[in-house]
């Protein structure tokens, strides 16, 4: 009973907030923090502070409260999620990329994999942005993972295997037998561009 009393003042602190955000940021923010002191789970609270302190260009505010989620639910997936994306926002990216990795290590989720392949291609790493971008495809994230995971093959010089995912890429796209010489090229020509 004590539990679904929380979620309910949770619900109705994330209401007022939502009702008093554009107005009043400051008096949102503090019915937010609220919310998040109250809940019993992770559920909208953490997510709408950090949202709400994105909106009103506060970074660190917002990396602060998905950490704040990470600790305090270090078993949800949704908050290591929320810390990855906070910590991007940031521009600490190695930070990000161990909060997708400790998403993985929770759950295979697509959205986890496909950035923590986005961060290891940036970083100059393609043969585990490959292995990232297979394990989201893996998890359900369709043909543009297979599509990433080519590139980053490609890039990380297996160029047998980056022609075979961009084959298998083609048979799950409209009319992808027919643009695969085109994908190839785009290949070949980012290869050269790196």
């Amino acid at each position: 009973m004590l539990r679904s009393l929380r979620s309910a003042l949770t619900r109705f602190t994330v209401r007022r907030a939502a009702a008093c955000q554009r107005d009043a940021p400051r008096r949102a923010g503090a019915w937010l923090r609220l919310g998040c002191m109250l809940t019993p789970t992770f559920a909208e609270a953490y997510p709408a502070l950090v949202r709400l302190r994105r909106s009103i260009e506060d970074r660190w505010g917002a990396l602060a409260a998905a950490q704040e989620a990470s600790v305090r639910f270090p078993e949800n997936p949704d908050a290591w999620m929320l810390l990855g994306e906070a910590c991007q926002m940031a521009f600490r990216q190695q930070d990000a990329l161990a909060a997708y990795e400790q998403v993985l290590a929770l759950e295979e989720r697509p959205d986890a994999a496909l950035a923590a392949g986005d961060l290891y291609r940036r970083s100059g790493r393609p043969a585990e942005a490959a292995a990232r971008f297979a394990r989201a495809y893996a998890a359900g994230g369709g043909a543009e993972a297979l599509r990433l995971n080519a590139q980053a093959l490609f890039l990380a010089g297996d160029v047998r295997a980056a022609d075979e995912a961009l084959h298998l890429w083609a048979t799950q796209v409209p009319d992808g037998l027919a643009r695969l010489s085109e994908a190839r090229a785009e290949l070949f020509a980012e290869k050269r561009d790196a």
